[in-house]
């Protein structure tokens, strides 16, 4: 299993190694000139000189690459060509947001999804089996803005002075707030290091931070907040759980040992959970790795909708501002995170299926 392991992180870094290039390729081709974006009409010859020479935009690509890991590698992200802020201090800010619908949508759609995937299995071709493939499709197709838009006006609007009132934007409530963990705890980092971007990450995420200060009050504003959000992102990615759960379910009850386990008398609910399903569930941990990884991405239109500061309406000001610091750190970032939830998901094919470790 160390080996296995082994080899999955090592393989992971060419990954990420390629995601830098094409990360600073692709921002570098961006149309638009920093300078134009940032000065307007004050954008004279000399101060885009000088503008392109403080940011290190005069240098060649080449150069520019280098510095650019060199960066990286020591944990720097650079500042912001827009806001002048510390692009560390921005990731903080917002990915903690993102992290959290992202975690609350796959727990939603991954419970619902597989258990409505195996009772479409079991109850093959018959109605539950055909109404749920048709709620799926239809959340598949659904656009986000447009369940958004409907959650929040049946939940807040509809529902306005009843028990199933639900906020419809924001993170907390007028008047709740919560205090940065290094200031509960009496902690003093360094600053601009890891542990000051891993502490700030951490008391910017208000479920965490709530959850370990035990003030619940917030924590429950908080997982109030997160509802429609969760339920708007997680839809689409609840239907396609569903439907590659019901098709690996159908394929592995047709095997032979789910015969010969009903055969001995096995119960029913025995033969579902511990035979069929841990042997259908490669496919689906697959699906549930690569939808994690795109709701991680941000859901610019959900955030829009339920005005959240997340990693996608940052990314959409970045990239129209050209801030190149801002859109690199982001999307490394992220594409780190995705890389370790595929080595997770890696490793949970060798608990599942230990042949797979021989490979």
């Amino acid at each position: 299993m160390l080996q296995f392991f082994a080899r999955r992180l090592l393989l992971a870094i060419p990954v990420i190694i390629g995601i830098l290039v094409v990360t600073f390729a692709l921002t570098r081709s961006i149309p638009g000139d920093p300078c134009l974006m940032m000065l307007g009409e004050r954008a004279t010859k000399e101060k885009c000189v000088d503008f392109k020479r403080r940011y290190g935009l005069d240098q060649s690509l080449p150069i520019q690459f280098v510095s650019y890991v060199g960066q990286i590698v020591r944990g720097d992200l650079g500042t912001s060509i827009r806001t002048k802020r510390m692009v560390s201090d921005i990731v903080s800010e917002r990915l903690p947001m993102t992290i959290e619908i992202t975690i609350g949508a796959m727990l939603f759609s991954t419970t619902i999804g597989v258990t409505l995937g195996i009772i479409s299995a079991l109850r093959h071709n018959s109605a539950i089996d055909v109404g749920t493939m048709v709620a799926a499709n239809i959340g598949v197709s659904m656009p986000i803005f447009w369940l958004g838009l409907l959650l929040a006006y049946f939940f807040a609007v509809v529902m306005r002075g009843t028990p199933f009132f639900i906020p419809p934007s924001g993170r907390l409530s007028p008047g709740l707030s919560l205090k940065p963990l290094a200031q509960v705890w009496g902690l003093t980092v360094a600053d601009g290091g890891l542990a000051e971007f891993g502490l700030q990450l951490l008391s910017n995420s208000t479920v965490f931070n709530s959850l370990v200060t035990g003030n619940w009050k917030v924590l429950r504003d908080a997982l109030w907040h997160l509802i429609l959000p969760c339920l708007a992102v997680g839809t689409i990615s609840l239907a396609i759980v569903a439907r590659m759960t019901r098709a690996a379910m159908l394929e592995v009850l047709g095997q032979d040992y789910i015969r010969t386990a009903r055969a001995k008398g096995v119960r029913e609910r025995l033969v579902i959970l511990r035979h069929a399903l841990r042997n259908a569930l490669v496919p689906i941990v697959t699906v549930i790795g690569l939808q994690v990884g795109g709701l991680l991405s941000g859901a610019v239109l959900t955030e829009t909708v339920f005005s959240l500061p997340g990693v996608g309406t940052q990314m959409v000001e970045a990239i129209q501002a050209r801030d190149y610091p801002v859109v690199q750190a982001f999307v490394v970032v992220i594409a780190v995170i995705f890389v370790m939830v595929n080595l997770l998901v890696d490793l949970s094919y060798a608990y599942l299926n230990p042949r797979i470790r021989l490979r």
